[in-house]
């Protein structure tokens, strides 16, 4: 499946306007989630001296924002939606970035880290190579990558008002190794449940 240009117009917009007009409830269905593990998978893997520059690829309201600065850490979100760069802004006093998924403007090798939690799902399969390399130019090198994604039988399409690419095991793997990451470790979410249980793919990789 080939999408053009105005197709991924497109998808970009109607997703960022379902979050746009459910912001809030957003926050508040998700503010309390318990994602601790996902944040520690990141940080144990980061090499550097702390406090680490980190990036919140797909911030939403803030709430990881908040407990990076807390770690004392120098956390930036980035998010296509305003509502939740306004959110996330108040919420943590961080410096905030709008932009599209699909048309970033990140610094070269900026970060220590790069945490994408519940957000690469959102880039269609044929624009994840693009995504994934300038996410890798924005690592220093050596820098980490966590993602956390909905995992599924390599098709995407519309969920309702949002457009999501799900992936499983072995085809998110060849992608990120193509884009120049190494593997460190990955895992199943919910923990301690059966497989069936488990909606969410979790990974860590290094810059290589």
């Amino acid at each position: 499946m080939s999408l053009d240009d105005q197709t991924l117009r497109d998808i970009s917009r109607l997703t960022l306007e379902h979050y746009q007009a459910t912001a809030d409830a957003f926050r508040e269905g998700t503010w309390e989630h318990d994602v601790s593990q996902n944040i520690a998978a990141l940080l144990r893997n980061i090499q550097a001296e702390p406090p680490f520059a980190l990036l919140d690829f797909g911030c939403g309201p803030g709430r990881d924002l908040c407990v990076f600065r807390s770690m004392g850490h120098q956390p930036v979100g980035l998010d296509g939606c305003p509502n939740f760069v306004a959110m996330a802004h108040q919420a943590s006093g961080c410096e905030v970035w709008q932009q599209d998924f699909l048309v970033l403007d990140l610094p070269a090798e900026r970060f220590d880290g790069i945490y994408a939690n519940a957000s690469l799902f959102h880039v269609p399969r044929q624009e994840l190579p693009r995504v994934l390399g300038q996410l890798h130019a924005a690592l220093k090198p050596g820098g980490v990558l966590f993602a956390s994604n909905p995992r599924g039988e390599n098709a995407e399409g519309w969920n309702g008002p949002r457009y999501g690419s799900y992936h499983d095991w072995e085809n998110w793997k060849q992608l990120l190794e193509a884009a120049g990451f190494a593997e460190l470790e990955h895992y199943y979410r919910p923990a301690g449940l059966p497989r069936e249980q488990q909606p969410w793919l979790a990974s860590v990789w290094r810059r290589v």
